[in-house]
């Protein structure tokens, strides 16, 4: 499907996604591609197993490289050649790690524990400066190694960048097998996906609250859209907004309370903000235009939206009170999907440019826009909880992959299910 057309069905959501048979990432491949020019180079050893139960097919020390590598400010180096792999900190000669012109190393043991358990133990050294800048041990169920690899490259990243961590937390998307549709969250890097709800109609727009405890979402199951809220803990769901006529495009308010939503009470979608439990429903925006895709600012006060109400769609905001609405993106005839990082900085959303649809962002300080990706068939941009990173959906060889780029364009990483097709990815918070 063309995607204008598509998202002209969105304004009115009357989506019925084409998907091809698909089995949710029942094969991943990891493809990295690009660098930026400033990125700090580190080594990862390989850490030693106490026994052999199999967890090097896991390899943490994989997953550590994989997720450090895709925020475009690591280059993780080769260590087989270096003669001595240190597990300990009295193996560690710095001069070896400074030949191959390492600036960070990490190092680490896992030992099995009774009971499916890891006691994982974890250093980070300055190669430079020669000295040790982490040095941690933790106990996991075997189950959550993975888990603890996302929060051990969450430790490297935050401890040499100083900036929030992103890997320990989870993403949101919607599949489709055969003729049903299925509402999946997985570990950051697409692993570990599981089921969270399967319906034979369509199933759109996901959202995770922001404590990642509860995810919105639009399911025509009752033959028309409804948003419904589920709980990632009990499991339960309940009906958001059941109003006359659509009911789509959910977004959480920073604090969990309250969401805005799309009504078509009329013949045109208008925001509104309803409580999360289904209660005080209020008309935030009241024009003759389409006004869609609301997202709140992460101070609670704006909420930036989608309209065509200067002719083709482009992005404004309005206070959460409503009242003037400012306009925000002139560059281009199509700028749709607006979300804004955590520290309302940035503004990603899809632009077409001559070649197709395209992640970009804009710095709402100046209004500089880049555009960041590098197909042509994008749509859903989100956001890392940390803002160094974007995921989206697009289209490669007629198959739906998710991306994920650096905000600066220079790293990219796809997950690619071999043998299918995923759409409407939602980034979630940082797990407690």
């Amino acid at each position: 499907m063309n995607l204008k057309k598509r998202f002209v069905l969105a304004f009115t959501t009357l989506i019925f996604f084409i998907y091809p048979s698909i089995n949710v990432f029942a094969e991943m491949t990891l493809e990295i591609a690009g660098g930026g020019a400033q990125q700090i180079p580190i080594a990862l050893v390989p850490f030693e197993l106490a026994s052999k139960d199999g967890l090097e097919k896991d390899g943490l020390t994989d997953i550590i490289g994989a997720d450090l590598t895709r925020t475009g400010l690591f280059r993780t180096l080769e260590t087989r050649g270096v003669a001595i792999q240190p597990h300990d900190l009295l193996e560690v000669k710095y001069s070896d790690w400074t030949a191959i012109n390492a600036q960070a190393l990490a190092i680490g043991k896992v030992q099995i524990l009774p009971d499916n358990q890891l006691q994982i133990t974890f250093r980070l050294f300055d190669v430079l400066k020669q000295n040790e800048l982490l040095a941690m041990e933790f106990k996991v169920a075997s189950s959550q190694r993975r888990m603890a690899a996302h929060r051990i490259a969450d430790l490297i990243y935050q401890r040499l960048t100083g900036d929030r961590p992103a890997f320990a937390s989870r993403i949101a998307y919607v599949s489709k097998t055969n003729k049903s549709y299925t509402l999946n969250v997985a570990d950051s890097d697409g692993y570990n996906p599981q089921q969270i709800v399967s319906s034979k109609e369509p199933i759109i727009s996901p959202v995770f609250s922001a404590d990642g405890s509860r995810l919105a979402y639009v399911s025509f199951e009752m033959k028309k859209p409804v948003i419904f809220v589920q709980s990632l803990l009990s499991g339960k769901r309940y009906v958001l907004a059941n109003f006359k006529g659509n009911n789509s495009a959910p977004a959480w308010s920073p604090d969990g309370t309250k969401l805005a939503i799309v009504l078509t009470y009329s013949d045109n979608s208008q925001i509104y903000i309803i409580n999360s439990d289904g209660t005080g429903l209020r008309q935030l925006t009241s024009s003759n235009s389409i006004d869609t895709e609301p997202v709140w600012s992460p101070d609670g006060t704006l909420i930036y939206f989608t309209s065509n109400r200067g002719g083709g769609p482009q992005i404004y905001s309005t206070s959460v009170g409503g009242g003037e609405v400012r306009r925000l993106t002139f560059e281009r005839n199509y700028n749709v999907s607006p979300k804004i990082s955590y520290d309302g900085k940035l503004l990603t959303f899809i632009t077409q440019d001559s070649a197709g649809f395209k992640v970009c962002a804009e710095n709402l300080a100046d209004g500089q826009i880049n555009i960041l990706s590098k197909t042509n068939e994008d749509e859903s941009p989100s956001f890392s909880p940390n803002g160094r990173m974007i995921l989206y959906a697009t289209s490669i060889n007629g198959r739906g992959v998710l991306k994920t780029v650096s905000i600066d364009g220079t790293s990219t990483q796809t997950l690619i299910d071999v043998s299918g097709d995923i759409r409407d990815p939602n980034w979630g918070p940082m797990l407690k």
